[in-house]
């Protein structure tokens, strides 16, 4: 309580040593503490001119005590206050004087001193590195300072409260002990010493355990230590503890319990029988050697379980397998271990070492273990005859019986159960077997040696038969057979082989003889086991011989014959006549052949093929024939002028150009062209032709083709001139041929248009009641029988001028040909 007290004062005073501060900075005069004990004050403060001596007074604030007054010359700077109360703020003040007496300047500040000195109750020691001091607690003090010192050397320690440890000392050293209290103002001083000296340093154990049951212990010299006690016992409670004095530095405990943690506990004592620093030490004796080993052999993986009856404290165990050529290992933490990779047909010794971190213990009494044997080797396979196979193989170590395991890649399996050294089996053709060989002993079955395999002769193809036959090429077919990689096809006549080889089960055999029978045999062919040269043939015979046409001959316009040399007395020989047109035939057994109804204006290709049970011959080399081109189905003639006239046709099927023709007595008119239309010209109007077209095709082949006759139309007349008739007509007149014709007149003008038609035979015409003032055009048309007019006429224009209200005179204008 009365540390809280102090430090409630101590508080202000620090806010008032900070306003005095200020206040002299005006003067540039201060003051500073340097150093506070309980009863002192160590300040400075700076030289202040004028100042021939200085005065320094410490008043006890709030506390009833004398204050202290020291008097310093102009030379002095630094000063010491005492005595003054512990544990007290005081105002401490600083005065520059003149000559005269006069305060030049002051600083004053605000100072807590130091608590009383404490005083040392006892100082001892229990640990080597460490002292422990106990002492009265001094009013307050917030915390002291603890001094161990040797010689020159010291170490210091802030302690709070009593008691107070100083640690970092030394062992069996003797030591000076001082205290001093500190407040928030300073430190007291030193108390009176007290010495004191530490304890032994403690022994550094070392211990093994050289057997299950023993632990040895050692260590080196302790400094100062006459002797020497060390304790055993379990660390986990259980058991007596034992313990030992000595003055050596090392002792062996007996009768432990195997693979058991003990813990060791030792202490030095000086002369004055002081104990020292314990040390303690924790040690596991050696383990026992695991009981009752059991050994499992797995043949097929070729390793061993080992398994045991563990003892206390065993952590490890390591497993070794030995024969004559090796030695295995197995480390575990368990009570079994498997070892693998042993050696088939040998004899192993086995025996476990137990292990903990205090060593390991004897090997177990070993056991020994006879592996399976070795698979067996050098076998060899026979196949006597077709059917049986011979399997023989090495003898073995350690082999007490042999098992043989025959598998086809079919998975049919067989096996054979001996104590010699060969066995017998049967097999059949394409199969492939796998052939493996075990050894057998007590131990269980060798691993897995070689395995072979065999492969038999493939089989032979039995449904061979043809799929196609010509004259020159047989296609073979069959079903596929076992074994069999690759066929190979030969066929066989009175004058070489032909040879196919394919890997699928059809075969071309090309380039035979036309009409000959071959002697056909597929063979099966395997990689490993090479030809099966057993295999049946089969007879077949090619097709037909090809034809040769001799001659083509055109009896009627749409009929062929054709000839051709006959070389097979069996044979149906057809003729085929191929265009664009389509298909002809006809079919003959001798050497000739007609053909009807064949199209005009058609290029064919004729060709024969002789037929027979076996097939067809190849055609014969293809012949040209082209029939005549066909006349134009329609044909029209347009007269265009009186003497020119249009021919127009349709296309002729065939035909490449036309030659067209227009005959009378009076003479002709003829046209060639490669278009479907033709100008003639000299035509004698009214005039009966005869009409004819000659198509022709490109290789000059011809139709002569005939048609309707043609008249061309009557003459024009001439001379057309027009008179006036009275007061308001018109007479046309005109000049023509001979002959009975009709004629008929046209005027047309702006105020009207005017027909007249005369009587047969005459050669004028007059139209009444004309408008005159008029431009007329006049045109003079024949009349055919069947009432058509040429459109080509001439036409003349006539003025037809007023005279009064009459026709006046009538002017020839020009003339123009007809529209």
């Amino acid at each position: 309580m009365g540390g809280r007290r102090h430090e409630s004062v101590l508080y202000p005073a620090l806010a008032f040593a900070s306003l005095a501060a200020v206040i002299s900075a005006n003067t540039g005069f201060s003051i500073s503490i340097y150093d506070v004990t309980s009863r002192s004050v160590y300040l400075r403060w700076p030289k202040f001119s004028g100042a021939v001596s200085y005065r320094v007074t410490a008043s006890p604030v709030n506390v009833v005590c004398h204050s202290v007054m020291v008097h310093f010359s102009d030379v002095t700077l630094i000063g010491i206050l005492t005595p003054l109360t512990p544990n007290t703020i005081h105002t401490v003040k600083v005065e520059a004087i003149d000559e005269n007496g006069i305060i030049l300047a002051e600083a004053q500040t605000m100072q807590l001193t130091a608590p009383e000195m404490p005083i040392i109750d006892q100082a001892y020691s229990k640990l080597s590195n460490s002292i422990t001091v106990e002492w009265t607690a001094v009013p307050g003090a917030t915390s002291y300072l603890l001094t161990a010192q040797d010689g020159e050397s010291f170490i210091e320690t802030i302690i709070t409260n009593s008691p107070g440890t100083v640690t970092g000392l030394k062992a069996a050293t003797l030591y000076k002990i001082t205290i001093r209290s500190i407040n928030s103002g300073g430190k007291s001083q030193p108390s009176p010493s007290r010495k004191a000296k530490t304890v032994l340093a403690a022994p550094v154990l070392s211990a093994s355990s050289p057997s299950y049951d023993s632990i040895v212990v050692s260590w080196r010299a302790v400094h100062m230590a006459v002797g020497f006690s060390v304790s055993i016992m379990r660390s986990d409670g259980l058991g007596n503890m034992v313990k030992e004095n000595t003055t050596n530095t090392s002792l062996v405990f007996t009768s432990l319990d195997s693979g058991t943690l003990y813990t060791i506990k030792a202490h030095a004592w000086n002369v004055n029988g002081i104990p020292g620093d314990d040390f303690i030490y924790n040690q596991r004796t050696s383990p026992q050697a695991p009981a009752d080993v059991q050994v499992v052999f797995d043949s097929g993986a070729l390793k061993a379980i080992i398994s045991w009856t563990p003892k206390e404290g065993n952590f490890n165990y390591s497993v070794t397998a030995s024969n004559r050529a090796s030695k295995l290992n197995c480390v575990t933490s368990s009570t079994s271990c498997s070892i693998a990779s042993l050696h088939c047909g040998s004899v192993y010794s086995i025996c476990v070492i137990a292990s903990n971190d205090a060593g390991s213990s004897k090997p177990t009494d070993s056991v020994s273990l006879k592996t399976v044997p070795c698979a067996p080797g050098s076998i060899t396979i026979e196949e006597d005859d077709p059917g049986n196979l011979s399997v023989s193989w090495s003898n073995v170590d350690l082999g007490e019986y042999y098992v043989v395991f025959v598998k086809s890649d079919d998975g049919l399996e067989v096996h054979c159960n001996t104590s010699h050294t060969q066995c017998h089996f049967q097999s059949d053709c394409g199969f492939m077997y796998f052939i493996s060989v075990f050894a057998y002993n007590k131990a269980g079955q060798s691993p897995s040696g070689e395995v072979l395999n065999y492969t038999t002769a493939p089989c032979c193809p039995s449904d061979i038969h043809p799929v196609f036959v010509s004259s020159d090429t047989i296609e073979i077919v069959w079903s596929p057979v076992r074994g069999a990689e690759m066929y190979e096809t030969k066929a066989v006549d009175w004058t070489g082989v032909v040879l196919c080889n394919d890997t699928a089960t059809v075969c071309t055999l090309s380039s035979l003889q036309c009409n000959t029978q071959y002697n056909i045999t597929v063979y099966s062919f395997s990689e490993i086991r090479g030809s099966n040269t057993s295999c049946a043939s089969k007879c077949v015979l090619t097709a037909p011989c090809s034809p040769e046409i001799t001659n083509i001959s055109k009896d009627a316009l749409s009929i062929i014959s054709v000839y051709w040399q006959s070389n097979n007395d069996e044979a149906t020989y057809i003729v085929t006549a191929r265009g664009e047109a389509g298909l002809w035939h006809c079919t003959s057994s001798g050497n000739s052949c007609s053909i009807t109804n064949l199209p005009c204006g058609s290029v064919f290709f004729v060709s024969v093929v002789a037929s027979t049970t076996v097939g067809q011959s190849l055609p014969s080399y293809s012949i040209p024939f082209e029939t005549a081109p066909c006349c134009p189905n329609d044909l029209t003639l347009t007269q265009l002028t009186q003497s020119v006239t249009n021919i127009s046709w349709s296309a002729g099927t065939g035909a490449q150009t036309y030659v067209t023709v227009l005959e009378s007595p009076k003479g002709w008119a003829r046209c060639h062209t490669l278009q479907n239309q033709c100008l003639l010209g000299c035509i004698t109007c009214g005039t009966n032709y005869t009409v004819s077209l000659k198509a022709i095709s490109e290789t000059g082949l011809t139709s002569d083709c005939m048609y309707q006759g043609y008249s061309s139309s009557a003459c024009c007349p001439f001379g057309v001139k027009l008179y006036r008739l009275g007061n308001n007509g018109i007479r046309i007149y005109w000049r023509a041929s001979t002959g009975l014709i009709n004629y008929t007149t046209h005027l047309y003008g702006s105020k009207g248009n005017f027909t007249c038609t005369p009587k047969s035979g005459l050669r004028f015409c007059d139209v009444t009641e004309i408008p005159c003032g008029d431009i007329y055009t006049v045109m003079v048309s024949p009349i055919s029988d069947k009432g058509t007019k040429p459109p080509f006429c001439p036409k003349k224009i006539y003025s037809v001028t007023c005279s009064g209200s009459s026709v006046g005179m009538v002017i020839y204008r020009g003339k123009r040909s007809a529209e």
